[in-house]
Formats: C-alpha cells, sequence, structure tokens
C-alpha cells in the first residue's frame, strides 16, 4: 500500500464508520451466556480512541504517531497496554479501510450487521427473531 493511499481519507472519517461496527460488537457482547467484562473493558477503550480520533481530528500521516501518544499519555484506570493494543488495533482498521474495497464499502453502508440488534438467541444461537418468522410465514 502506498503512503499517499493512506493520507487519502481523514482517520476521523474511518474512524467515525468504526464506531457503528463496535455498535454491532457491543449487541454481541450482550448476548454472550458468559461473563463478558474483559469484552466490555476493550470495547470501552476502543470506542474512547474512537471518540478522541473524531474530536481531534488528527492528520492522517500522523496518526499512527497521535495514536501512540494517546497510549504514551494514558493514565486511567486501564493499563497503558491495553490502550497501546487497543491502538494498534484502530491504526490497522484504518488501514485495512484504505486496503479493502470490500471492508471500506461495509463501513460506509454504516457497518450492518445483525449482530447490532438485540434480539435474543436461543441455545443453538440461532436468532429467535428468525424463528418466528419463520413460524409466521408457514402459518400463511
Amino acid at each position: 500500500m502506498s503512503h499517499e493511499s493512506l493520507n487519502s481519507t481523514r482517520p476521523a472519517d474511518v474512524c467515525q464508520n468504526l464506531l457503528a461496527a463496535l455498535d454491532a460488537s457491543e449487541g454481541r457482547r450482550r448476548r454472550r451466556r458468559r461473563d463478558t467484562t474483559p469484552d466490555a473493558i476493550g470495547l470501552a477503550i476502543k470506542r474512547s480512541l474512537l471518540e478522541r480520533v473524531l474530536a481531534e481530528d488528527p492528520n492522517p500521516e500522523a496518526f499512527e504517531e497521535w495514536l501512540l501518544n494517546q497510549s504514551l499519555a494514558h493514565n486511567g484506570a486501564e493499563s497503558a497496554g491495553a490502550v497501546s493494543a487497543m491502538a494498534r488495533i484502530v491504526f490497522e482498521e484504518w488501514r485495512m479501510a484504505h486496503a479493502l474495497e470490500e471492508f471500506r464499502v461495509w463501513l460506509d453502508q454504516g457497518a450492518p450487521s445483525a449482530d447490532a440488534d438485540n434480539t435474543p438467541l436461543n441455545e443453538d444461537n440461532s436468532l429467535v427473531l428468525s424463528r418466528v418468522r419463520e413460524t409466521v410465514s408457514e402459518q400463511k
């Protein structure tokens, strides 16, 4: 990937769409049948980073350095290592949005996912809503 292609889109534009994708992850996390505290912590760190990108709108050519500085300047309850790990993920997703057209299109469409909705799951992890629709269709 050329250096120019990384500079073609502002990080804030990509991160705006990554926030929508994060909502899908939250929906999936809430429906899991195990303790999802670690997942919630990681998603909160990522959400915080994405929101800071939107607020500060760093330049594309300085985005990697900006993310590194977020990790170094971190003084919150989360570990600096966790913030650094999420910063690397955000940077890689930003790069992926430039390299993979399918990923970019998915983000531009608002990162659609059935996981974003709060429909409860059955024990076999199938969506209850799809079963209801099938039953209604069969009765017609």
